[in-house]
């Protein structure tokens, strides 16, 4: 009888002990571009030009299918305008994304699907170089929504590849110059794929 139960509470500090090192949270480094639609308002028109970047997102899973999300992404592209009665100008901008999100997963073997919700800022910084031919431009930082869905595919207990659709709607940035000014929303595309590690 001693044994068995000696036997019992073993098993039941084994399956503690496991549950406790059961990874929670992940980092993730991923490469990221960005889409934007061609966008008119005032007489305006305003297109962002796509390009490459990176995005690196911390998540802590509060339940085994929700979680929470901090994300960082970078990139650098040129916003493209046509004021009214005048050519067209580019302004080449630092776009840099801090945004956070609540995350909806789920398990299917290897594979896990997921989707996400959330808030934060995208910060439209101007370069002052070649490929910006407006100097007088100021850096705008704008809030707006993200939503999402992906899949992440495991390939060990630590390691897991993601791939993601990612949209950020988000006011269309002006750089302080009312003649740029559009008074109209973006929906930006950010597609998404890199790797996690979990710990």
């Amino acid at each position: 009888m001693k044994k068995m139960m000696l036997l019992g509470a073993l098993l039941v500090c084994a399956a503690a002990v496991g549950n406790a090192q059961e990874s929670r949270q992940d980092f993730s480094a991923s490469a990221t571009g960005v889409f934007g639609p061609e966008v008119h308002g005032l007489g305006v028109q305003e297109n962002t030009l796509g390009a490459l970047g990176f995005l690196a997102s911390y998540r802590y899973s509060v339940t085994p299918r929700s979680g929470l999300e901090i994300n960082y992404g970078y990139l650098q592209n040129s916003e493209k305008f046509t004021p009214p009665g005048r050519g067209t100008v580019y302004v080449h901008t630092r776009q840099e994304e801090i945004t956070g999100a609540y995350v909806y997963s789920r398990n299917y073997h290897n594979f896990n699907p997921f989707v996400e919700i959330g808030v934060g800022g995208m910060i439209f910084t101007p370069i002052r170089d070649f490929a910006t031919n407006q100097l007088d431009t100021k850096q705008n930082t704008n809030i707006g929504g993200l939503a999402g869905g992906g899949v992440a595919y495991e390939i060990s207990p630590s390691f897991d590849i993601r791939a993601e659709y990612r949209g950020f709607l988000v006011k269309t940035p002006d750089f302080g110059r009312a003649d740029y000014k559009t008074n109209r929303y973006e929906w930006l595309s950010l597609p998404v794929i890199g790797i996690a590690y979990h710990f």
